[in-house]
């Protein structure tokens, strides 16, 4: 049986049909709805400032506010974190491709708000309150292909290499610290791009453990690096610019294989050795 809203998890829409059947504004990334008592969440993933990620079944979704610290009380970010109790229904869209929504369900608060850094719309790094939101009932079980996901990875990946390395610092330097975890066909950890892109860069063309340059040249006439994080995401290691280098092709394949302590405690010494530098400059 349909909702009241007639929607079921997967399907899409445009803007217009989303502000019509809430009857809420037609912009931002909350929209409240008084005449629906209700509060619809926006995560775009192509244009946001954000990346809110997904960590098992749980959107790690940031508030409200571009520039500055956040507050918790402030408008929508108060609404949402009062949702359990204040009866406003809240509900979760996703943009994987530009004016298209894709409806996830009803979400509801999975545990109490935090806070972390993250750059703002200046590039200034600022206080952030970030929901942890869970789809309710059978509508979880939806998921988007994997093609769907991977296009918007490449999109940013795209972002990334047009970036002057400070930006790209700024940006990378403060992504959270839990990789995106998406179940679709099989679990999958999207990286992230800009820590991705700010590693090979750092290594200036030369992989972190040999040594030795690059192999060979990719069709752009980048050195050929691959990124690899020293503590596995698998095994909970941190998707940051202090947990990642750039090794040739060989390399990552041996430490994937044999992951010995020598070069683990190289790599260990490599990123924090650069981490010291950062912080310095």
């Amino acid at each position: 049986m349909l909702s009241w809203h007639g929607l079921r998890a997967g399907d899409t829409i445009n803007n217009d049909k989303l502000c019509s059947i809430f009857k809420c504004a037609p912009q931002g990334g909350m929209r409240r709805s008084l005449t629906k008592n209700s509060l619809i969440i926006v995560s775009n993933h192509v244009e946001s400032l954000y990346e809110d990620r997904w960590v098992d079944d749980v959107l790690h979704y940031t508030g409200m506010g571009q520039s500055g610290d956040q507050s918790k009380s402030f408008a929508q970010n108060k609404t949402l974190n009062e949702s359990n109790i204040n009866g406003v229904e809240v509900y979760l869209f996703e943009v994987f491709k530009q004016k298209e929504y894709t409806y996830r369900g009803r979400v509801e608060l999975a545990e109490e708000a935090y806070q972390e850094n993250q750059p703002d719309d200046t590039g200034s790094i600022r206080k952030v309150w970030v929901f942890p939101l869970r789809v309710t009932g059978e509508k979880r079980h939806y998921q988007p292909s994997k093609e769907l996901v991977d296009k918007v990875r490449q999109q940013h990946e795209k972002k990334a290499k047009k970036m002057s390395i400070k930006n790209l610092e700024k940006r990378a330097k403060y992504p959270r610290k839990t990789s995106i975890v998406r179940n679709v066909n099989t679990i999958t950890y999207d990286r992230d791009p800009y820590v991705s892109e700010y590693a090979k860069r750092r290594a200036k063309g030369k992989c972190q453990l040999c040594e030795c340059p690059a192999p060979f040249q990719n069709r752009q006439g980048d050195p050929y690096l691959e990124t690899h994080h020293i503590v596995w995401l698998a095994r909970g290691g941190e998707d940051t610019i202090y947990n990642t280098v750039a090794l040739c092709p060989n390399c990552h394949k041996k430490m994937h294989i044999l992951d010995l302590p020598t070069d683990v405690h190289k790599l260990t010494q490599a990123a924090l050795k650069e981490g010291i530098n950062n912080e310095a400059n």
